[in-house]
């Protein structure tokens, strides 16, 4: 690996779930793309939704056939043909949708319902994270959560960009430094695992942590009103995130 080894060009991600296109996308149902954008919406934002439900007292059942109802009504209704990029922030317009549904849907006989539909996460998945959540405030943990689902694409998208330059090897080896302090990252050890110079070591570690802050910007913005917003939203997530 040379030291002038530029970052490889990001490639079309396989897996785009927080994108204001999804979303549009999945308002659209003549459009052969919708069913497919809705299952990935669904399936990113699936578990915030549920954590926060849970976070409000609900048992673990209710909790998931309250999650798996909105997502449902949320297409029969067709709330998302009102959440435009210029609505707000994505996140925002999910938890307040999510609050209205548990006030005004929940007494209507949803018990009924349970077992019907697709489960998009196991129970005992659900509640093995649920577990290990810190105590927060429903509406702390639903943000918490969105922040983690964010992080959680934007390495998998940095992941596919590895993999798609034929370097799975250099980021499985360097992933794990990506929010280490730079005083305790290993070079030399990372040089030795990677056949090459510390210096170049070094560069490396560098630039992933540069493209991970790149594409985390850009999930972010994927999920706001404009780019003004964007910082905003990063400086809240990071606050979010460093509560617990």
């Amino acid at each position: 690996m040379s030291e002038v080894e530029e970052t490889p060009a990001a490639p079309q991600p396989l897996f785009v779930t927080t994108r204001w296109s999804v979303v549009l996308a999945a308002q659209d149902r003549s459009s052969p793309d919708s069913a497919a954008a809705l299952d990935l919406l669904c399936r990113a934002y699936w578990y915030p939704l549920y954590a926060y439900v849970r976070g409000t007292g609900r048992a673990p059942d209710d909790a998931q056939d309250l999650t798996q109802e909105f997502f449902a009504r949320l297409l029969a209704r067709d709330w998302l043909r009102v959440v435009l990029p210029e609505k707000g922030r994505f996140r925002t317009f999910l938890l307040v949708a999510m609050k209205r549904f548990l006030t005004n849907e929940w007494h209507r006989g949803m018990r009924q319902k349970r077992g019907g539909g697709q489960r998009l996460l196991s129970l005992d998945t659900a509640e093995n994270r649920f577990a290990a959540e810190p105590p927060l405030a429903p509406d702390e943990l639903y943000d918490r959560r969105w922040a983690m689902t964010l992080l959680d694409e934007t390495l998998a998208r940095l992941d596919e960009e590895f993999q798609h330059a034929g370097r799975k090897h250099e980021f499985d080896c360097l992933k794990e430094w990506l929010a280490a302090e730079r005083g305790s990252i290993p070079y030399a050890q990372i040089a030795v695992t990677l056949a090459t110079t510390e210096g170049a070591a070094r560069v490396a570690v560098h630039r992933l942590r540069k493209r991970f802050r790149e594409l985390f910007r850009q999930s972010i913005a994927e999920t706001v009103a404009c780019a003004s917003d964007v910082e905003t939203e990063l400086r809240y997530l990071v606050a979010v995130l460093s509560r617990a």
